[in-house]
């Protein structure tokens, strides 16, 4: 954050996109309002940043369930588009993340909905260098276990 929003609002813009969709993430809200302690979550803000950036209100939807992994967001994305008529989204996501994303969505969305996959053009991640920086390396991890859920048939799920 804010990347992936600010990468959505420029194709808002291009007309690439009529709606801006943010899906939230898990968040300790509950568990911080047991504490009266406010959180204003990811989505928060990436609405926030949407709204900063010329997107209207009008053309922004935060979706209602928060996703645990990303096979639970490509699982409520594309239930939302088959309720609503729709047959393709782009989804924004960080650069090593961009795979894992197409390769859940050939498993798991509903025949017939098209993907377009997107990563902010300023992503640092390094591909050609991922070994020298250690949050690549993280992220490679990551996706490479990610991959093998997803090739298994999703024998792992999340929390």
């Amino acid at each position: 954050m804010p990347e992936r929003a600010i990468e959505a609002a420029r194709l808002y813009h291009l007309g690439v996109a009529s709606q801006v969709w943010i899906s939230p993430p898990l968040s300790p809200t509950e568990e911080l309002a047991a504490l009266n302690i406010h959180y204003l979550g990811e989505d928060f803000y990436n609405e926030e940043v949407l709204l900063a950036l010329g997107v209207p209100a009008e053309a922004i939807r935060v979706l209602n369930q928060p996703a645990v992994n990303t096979e639970a967001e490509v699982d409520g994305i594309s239930a939302d588009l088959r309720d609503d008529g729709l047959t393709s989204v782009i989804i924004v996501t960080s650069k090593p993340h961009t795979r894992r994303v197409r390769a859940i969505w050939n498993r798991r969305a509903a025949p017939g909905l098209r993907l377009v996959v997107r990563y902010p053009d300023d992503d640092p991640y390094d591909g050609a260098h991922w070994w020298r920086h250690t949050q690549d390396a993280l992220d490679v991890m990551r996706e490479v276990l990610g991959l093998l859920n997803a090739w298994a048939g999703f024998p792992l799920h999340g929390r």
